[in-house]
């Protein structure tokens, strides 16, 4: 015997409120109430299809809020005089939006689209495979069950791992946890250009003449002013500006 599923006051009044909305003249002036009316008491149901995919690494709340809109756009294009129950169309508009989130939202290096989708492709294929096989499959299997070349695998394989970064500020090192990840990672080390300039400022400082090499060394490597250095060679100030000037002219033409 056929037995027909009661539905309860809630979704009954929900689905009223949807028909009136959908069955309403364009310019009438409850409209617009009707319609936020009948999203918000479809809401339920959109929590309902956004909590299936909790746990996936995105918030919850963001998941619902995606959920509604994805509500909103099946409220917006329903059309009553079809005769289709209004949950039958909106759950896959809802569920759709959400897996757009996950695809869209949730990497954390932007991958080719091609890739984003080949990923959930390649792990429903590694399940199935693994019960079919009772082993792991290999690359060739799965591009096999999914009628792809090898290299795209491997190259799903490897888009899939900018899913989800991991934060420089993870602790490593033991239970200690006096690291984190970032302390871990090289970085430009400035002392070997520094090592290459000496080397060819030997040579560079050699070509000046005596009295050049003399106030370049005072000034540089002494660290005297120009008015002390005037002082130990015997001349103004400014001609020491003037050869200074000159001398590091000499050094940047022949270190160039």
């Amino acid at each position: 015997m056929h037995v027909r599923m009661s539905r309860s006051a809630d979704e009954l009044r929900a689905d009223e409120l949807l028909r009136e909305f959908a069955t309403a003249p364009a310019g009438a002036p409850d409209r617009e109430s009707l319609r936020a009316r009948a999203i918000e008491a479809w809401v339920p149901m959109a929590n309902r299809l956004a909590r299936r995919y909790a746990g996936r690494g995105e918030p919850t709340d963001d998941l619902q809020q995606t959920a509604t809109v994805g509500l909103i756009k099946a409220v917006d294009r329903y059309d009553a005089d079809r005769g289709i129950d209004f949950a039958v169309f909106a759950i896959p508009t809802i569920v759709g939006e959400i897996k757009r989130h996950f695809r869209d939202r949730t990497w954390s290096v932007r991958v080719p689209r091609r890739l984003q989708e080949l990923r959930p492709a390649i792990n429903d294929a590694n399940d199935t495979l693994t019960h079919a096989l009772g082993r792991a499959p290999t690359v060739a299997d799965i591009a096999a069950h999914l009628g792809v070349t090898e290299d795209d695998v491997v190259e799903g394989l490897e888009g899939a791992r900018a899913y989800q970064a991991t934060s420089l500020a993870t602790p490593v090192g033991g239970d200690s946890g006096a690291m984190e990840l970032g302390d871990t990672l090289g970085a430009e080390d400035g002392g070997f250009e520094l090592a290459e300039l000496r080397l060819d400022l030997g040579p560079a400082l050699a070509a000046l003449d005596e009295r050049e090499r003399r106030i370049i060394t005072l000034r540089f490597y002494g660290n005297l002013t120009q008015t002390q250095i005037a002082e130990q060679v015997g001349i103004s100030q400014m001609h020491v500006s003037r050869l200074i000037t000159r001398a590091l002219r000499k050094l940047r033409h022949r270190m160039a």
